[in-house]
């Protein structure tokens, strides 16, 4: 369900592909946040457009644009040709819309799902990225970048408050502006019979001016793989905390397909620090399904009265929970194709399906 189309313009070709099944059963997994207005804002998919050689030199540009039933990225990114023994510099404009259902979503059906609460942010980012040389185990990437977040309403006017008149951003305003120093490291070593990966990553707010958020956020996941005869358990263990100024959308959401399955987006709760760990056997059922079993857990370390204007206790979120389930795992060859059954500690139960490597 997608279309490539490769166009040649003198010595340089310019590839596209539109892919309409990337985000699909993500988008059954959410319930209706708002109504549709018009057939456009039912496609989902993806369009990406590379240039290898812009200016005669090996310049590279590269335009990507992702779409979802309520979400949207764009990223234009320049780069150009270093030596491999030299640090890759990368200049990023991006341009994202999207729900915030991870912190002022409103928890439903036992947290198994969480609604709209009708804030949506719009980020616009202007930096550089710099990729440091790999070496054997270990790579970084720096970057810095000007951040400017609006706070928008589902009909895309600027709000302020949310529902019940609190705060939306750190300034009170309807925008946040800010300068963020990011370094993301990340370790990897693997074997016939097991891997481990850690990455760790640390932001930095510059007040370049008074109004412009200072802060430090940390935040690092590490995972362990293992080969256990036919079958393969992956650990993980992720968390983060931020100090100095923060804007109710900076909080850590817990909760959902990636961190606490069994409960909804953010439905555990939304802290100033969190720590969340995730367990799951797979076995082979034949050449083409395997079966698994999970447990995932996860705490806001009692930090959620930290996060301006408290929303988690406002939403009633527990601040920890608890999910376990079952799923499967197809392998075909467009692409692998999961669904998983959980179970929260509220006895509510959950539904998510997954999608990835389409071709």
């Amino acid at each position: 369900m997608g279309a490539q189309k490769s166009v040649h313009a003198g010595k340089a070709k310019i590839d596209a592909n539109v892919d309409f099944t990337h985000k699909l059963c993500a988008a059954l997994r959410l319930p209706s946040l708002r109504s549709t207005g018009s057939p456009l804002s039912l496609i989902i998919g993806s369009l990406c457009i590379k240039h290898p050689n812009l200016f005669g030199g090996s310049e590279k540009l590269d335009v990507s644009w992702d779409k979802g039933l309520y979400d949207s990225n764009v990223i234009i990114a320049f780069r150009r040709p270093r030596p491999e023994w030299l640090s890759q510099k990368c200049f990023v404009i991006q341009h994202s819309f999207s729900p915030e259902i991870g912190v002022h979503g409103t928890p439903i059906d036992n947290f198994s799902r969480s609604g709209s609460g009708g804030v949506n942010l719009s980020r616009i980012s202007v930096g550089l990225d710099r990729n440091e040389p790999a070496t054997s185990d270990w790579s970084s990437t720096t970057s810095i970048k000007f951040e400017h977040v609006q706070i928008v309403n589902d009909s895309w006017r600027s709000i302020t408050r949310d529902i019940d008149g609190f705060p939306l951003t750190r300034s009170g305003s309807p925008h946040d502006n800010m300068v963020v120093l990011k370094q993301e490291s990340q370790y990897a070593k693997a074997n016939d019979r097991s891997f481990y990966q850690f990455r760790m990553q640390i932001e930095q707010g510059i007040p370049i001016l008074s109004k412009w958020l200072i802060f430090n956020k940390f935040k690092f996941i590490a995972t362990k793989g293992v080969k256990l005869g036919p079958a393969f358990l992956l650990a993980s263990l992720a968390g983060g905390s931020i100090v100095g100024d923060m804007a109710p959308y900076q909080a850590f959401a817990i909760g959902g397909l990636g961190s606490v399955r069994g409960y909804g987006e953010g439905a555990v709760g939304s802290g100033r620090s969190c720590l969340v760990a995730n367990s799951e056997l797979t076995f082979p059922l034949n050449k083409m399904l395997d079966g698994a079993f999970f447990l995932d857990c996860g705490t806001d370390l009692r930090s959620a009265c930290l996060v301006p204007g408290n929303p988690a206790m406002r939403q009633g979120k527990p601040g920890s929970g608890v999910g376990l389930g079952y799923g499967l795992r197809f392998k075909s060859p467009i692409g692998h194709f999961m669904v998983n059954h959980a179970i929260n500690d509220f006895q509510q139960r959950t539904v998510y399906f997954g999608i990835s490597n389409l071709i």
